[in-house]
């Protein structure tokens, strides 16, 4: 079956629904690695991309952001020319009523009214100024730094913002 668009399940609606031990096979998160590149240097800037509004983020989501910063990071700086951090954990489970589809499928299933539906995904709840990502660099590459993670953020459901919490001085000499 195809992944719904990211419009159905982006709002927060209802409580947290996180008890995996109540709930028959939820799917493993396609995000797996959470810290990337070099952990133990001390870079001279930092950025973070930050939510402005609330939403549920998609494990789907999280690991595209994710591939894409560290695809474009690694090809800019090297494997240990940066550190990147996905701060975020998709604990909420997504639920979906499977119906079918296609040509005559009305009169086949109509759906059911308040169907309970079976886990398909998982996703990360996040309120207005959560931290998504968390990435290091060196000076030099601040203002490429600050290109990659916009980009990183058309990837996401919510609209971001960046800011830099290390260096700024130096960002901004560079053109960051």
């Amino acid at each position: 079956m195809v992944t719904k668009p990211a419009r159905m399940y982006s709002k927060i609606s209802g409580p947290a629904y996180t008890r995996r031990e109540f709930m028959g096979g939820v799917p493993y998160p396609k995000i797996t690695t959470f810290v990337q590149g070099n952990q133990k240097k001390d870079f001279e800037v930092e950025m973070r991309l930050i939510a402005k509004e609330a939403c549920q983020i998609r494990h789907i989501a999280l690991e595209a952001a994710r591939v894409l910063v560290n695809r474009k990071l690694s090809d800019l700086a090297g494997v240990d020319g940066f550190y990147l951090q996905i701060r975020p954990y998709p604990h909420q489970v997504i639920r979906e009523h499977k119906m079918a589809t296609g040509a005559g499928a009305d009169r086949i299933s109509s759906g059911m009214k308040m169907a309970f539906g079976r886990p398909v995904g998982t996703a990360a709840r996040v309120a207005p100024n959560d931290v998504i990502m968390v990435a290091r660099i060196t000076a030099d590459k601040a203002k490429d730094l600050k290109i990659i993670l916009n980009k990183a953020a058309i990837k996401l459901p919510t609209p971001c913002r960046i800011t830099i919490t290390k260096g700024m001085d130096i960002a901004k000499r560079m053109g960051a």
